[in-house]
């Protein structure tokens, strides 16, 4: 499991730096991915984004634009599943908020794992509001990684809210690591656990 982290930090990383660009959100799920990809690539390539000292004001935009990449209300029902509907809307708020400092902990403060890592859009399947956009990481190493991004359509925008790395799921994996902790325990067992880890 540690490698797929490693691998989903790179991709999650290559996601949502870029972002922020109202082009972005023209086209196909693929051409949104491929842009975006093309834009972080650049970014991570910038002499002034590695300078020291930035690394709190570079973590904010890297936060802030994943709010805008990511559809974390979804990606958060769905890793809850069955015990989402049990929730009050002031529960639901705060457990969206707890699961994004998650991400953002795991995977969103890694932006400098990328390490020239090959990244090649394979194409795309729409399914009405829904998509899967199809991807290929290439490592220094020449091993090759299949990446599936899970879309739904928000309006004229794609929205990430699962990716699958290698077959496994962000979204099944949280959900069984959450899952067995309200069953084991209780579900606000599960919200003082992620409170605790804020700090």
């Amino acid at each position: 499991m540690a490698t797929i982290i490693g691998h989903c930090s790179i991709v999650i990383a290559l996601l949502i730096v870029g972002v922020g660009v109202a082009d972005v959100w023209a086209g196909t799920p693929a051409d949104q991915v491929r842009l975006q990809i093309e834009q972080v690539v650049k970014i991570l390539a910038d002499p002034q984004l590695k300078v020291a000292g930035r690394e709190q004001e570079r973590h904010a935009a890297i936060r802030r634009i994943a709010e805008e990449t990511f559809d974390l209300g979804e990606m958060t029902r769905r890793t809850l599943g069955p015990h989402w509907s049990a929730l009050t809307e002031a529960e639901r708020a705060e457990f969206i908020t707890l699961f994004g400092d998650v991400l953002d902990r795991a995977y969103f403060t890694r932006v400098a794992a990328y390490n020239g890592e090959r990244v090649t859009v394979l194409g795309d399947s729409i399914d009405g509001d829904l998509a899967t956009v199809r991807t290929r990481i290439v490592t220094q190493q020449g091993v090759e990684i299949p990446v599936d991004y899970r879309m739904l359509r928000r309006g004229d925008r794609w929205l990430i809210y699962d990716v699958s790395i290698e077959g496994v799921s962000l979204v099944a994996n949280y959900r069984a690591q959450f899952s067995r902790i309200i069953q084991t325990s209780s579900y606000q067992a599960l919200v003082e656990k992620l409170r605790a880890k804020r700090g």
